[in-house]
């Protein structure tokens, strides 16, 4: 995704890294809307998904989507989370996420949008991110509408 968006200038990604847990799914279950929009994003992006799977449901729930699942060691999730973006490069990072864990990830991605679901979403999270959208599908209408970023972000 290429976007210029005024006072901040150009935004070149190609990768989106996200939670799992409360940003895809509730309850352990991938939100109705997420896999079809998931599909049109994977022409132009990596998607990631990082997890810790608390319900663990991830990868049966995520079966046959064009993602690369992650499945996080216990402890200190948010460390792992912000160092995976780094590694990808985090000029290169749209991130999406809801919880405490999320917001290192949130604030080193380019773009760190955080997503309000049923399971609720960190104050931590929220401070850390430059976006924060009412639900998932809102978030991946953003990616699919890059106008709407350069909207919200526009200084």
């Amino acid at each position: 995704m290429n976007i210029n968006v005024p006072g901040l200038g150009p935004i070149m990604t190609g990768n989106l890294v996200t939670d799992y847990t409360g940003t895809l799914s509730v309850s352990g279950r991938v939100i109705e809307g997420v896999s079809s929009r998931i599909k049109q994003i994977s022409d132009s992006m990596e998607i990631y998904v990082l997890t810790a799977d608390t319900f663990g449901t991830a990868a049966s729930e995520l079966r046959g989507l064009p993602v690369k699942t992650i499945r996080l060691k216990e402890g200190r999730e948010d460390i792992q989370k912000e160092e995976f973006v780094k590694k990808l490069g985090p000029e290169t990072v749209i991130a999406f996420g809801n919880g405490n864990n999320d917001r290192l990830m949130l604030r080193t991605a380019k773009i760190g949008i955080a997503i309000m679901e049923a399971e609720g979403c960190a104050c931590s999270a929220i401070h850390d991110a430059d976006i924060i959208v009412r639900n998932i599908i809102d978030a991946f209408d953003m990616l699919l509408e890059p106008m709407k970023i350069k909207a919200t972000l526009r200084v």
